[in-house]
């Protein structure tokens, strides 16, 4: 019997879908600054900005609060404003589609790949207008989209890698992919600052405006005063406070040291994820393109609703039940109150994306789960499927 129906749960203690994992090297590094002179504005910040960009292959590294704050660098670098439009896929967090309306642009939806539910190339083509200013590409659930057929449009790319943090294309490590990379170091990411977001260019002009709209829009620091030994600065353009802290980037720095293990781990935990699903007629994972490494930030599996007797809601209320956080990732953007009042979006409007909406999932998938944990969830999902198999 189902948990939900009264029945015993497979967990007593919920295994959630994303997890960060600290250990005690992390606390000594934060500990270090935390000791030292620098909290903040200091010289941990450009050894991790160098660090970053090393290991995604990138010119330039510009680190900010978080995710959004480095989609709204990314929009502010482009010069995007009233009148223009960047197109967006519809299936992702709000915050790729409101950077854009926070520079007084406006989104435009575009629909997504059935198999891979990444920016359908297609799509975009459509929606081209003479006021498209760029394409913001999402490297949903960690694969990295199609950037070649993305690049054929002749528009400047930002690729919102916020899932994909160590992955590739290509033998290309991601944040090299697109004019301008965008990253989340949210705890549940492939790693964590706690908070934080990192750009990643090749244009050292667009870093530096950056770097400029991070601090309020002023061109020097105060670390840089300091080494410069004056007190003087000009506001030469509005920007916003979206310094990130050097306790934060020692954490960071710390972190990214482990990453290539953790994605190895990802992959490994997905592959066996895989295997359980081939013999699973009610769900099946989103395809996988070839000469593409993953970022598994999360993974996503699509429900075979015509196999079961229940909607996506039921199966995730009692995959909950039996003790297994599974999440839903996401509700497209272009059916948010906010978007269908202001920007007068409607449903039907992508309808590869609304369908898959409706039958997503996003399952477990963290470097710290055990095998024991993988078993858990595989065990409740078979029991959950076959109870509600037509």
């Amino acid at each position: 019997m189902l948990a939900i129906d009264g029945g015993t749960p497979v967990r007593t203690v919920l295994l959630p879908y994303g997890r960060q994992a600290i250990d005690e090297r992390d606390v000594a590094a934060v500990r270090e600054v935390l000791l030292s002179d620098w909290l903040t504005t200091g010289p941990t910040v450009t050894a991790f900005e160098r660090a970053f960009a090393a290991a995604t292959g990138a010119g330039e590294a510009v680190a900010v609060t978080n995710g959004t704050a480095a989609l709204h660098a990314a929009m502010h670098a482009l010069g995007v404003g009233p009148g223009d439009e960047v197109i967006v896929p519809t299936l992702t967090f709000a915050a790729s589609a409101n950077c854009v309306v926070y520079q007084g642009g406006t989104p435009v939806f575009a629909d997504v790949d059935p198999g891979t539910l990444l920016l359908d190339p297609a799509a975009v083509e459509r929606l081209i207008t003479p006021r498209t200013k760029a394409i913001v590409a999402v490297d949903y659930a960690g694969q990295p989209c199609d950037y070649a057929a993305l690049e054929c449009f002749g528009l400047p790319i930002v690729a919102d890698a916020c899932h994909a943090l160590g992955g590739s294309l290509a033998g290309r490590p991601v944040g090299s992919l697109a004019k301008l990379s965008t990253f989340s170091l949210h705890p549940v990411k492939p790693m964590t600052t706690g908070e934080g977001g990192v750009i990643t260019t090749d244009d050292p002009a667009l870093a530096q405006r950056m770097r400029v709209f991070r601090n309020h829009g002023i061109t020097t620091d105060h670390r840089q005063r300091q080494e410069g030994g004056s007190w003087f600065y000009e506001m030469v353009s509005l920007g916003f406070n979206y310094r990130l802290t050097d306790f934060q980037c020692a954490l960071g720095l710390s972190q990214l040291e482990k990453l290539p293990a953790w994605v190895e781990r990802r992959n490994a935990i997905a592959s066996r994820h895989d295997a359980f699903f081939a013999g699973q007629p009610g769900a099946a994972p989103l395809a996988q393109r070839l000469g593409r490494v993953n970022g598994y930030h999360l993974y996503v599996v699509q429900l075979a609703l015509e196999a079961l007797t229940v909607d996506r809601d039921a199966v995730y209320r009692a995959l909950r039940a039996e003790g297994i956080g599974a999440n839903v990732h996401y509700i497209p953007v272009h059916l948010h109150p906010y978007y269908r009042e202001r920007f007068g979006t409607r449903p039907g409007q992508c309808p590869v994306a609304e369908a898959a909406y409706q039958r997503i999932l996003s399952l477990p998938l963290f470097p710290g789960m055990t095998l024991a944990d993988e078993a858990d969830l595989h065990a409740a999902l078979a029991k959950v499927l076959r109870a509600y198999a037509r």
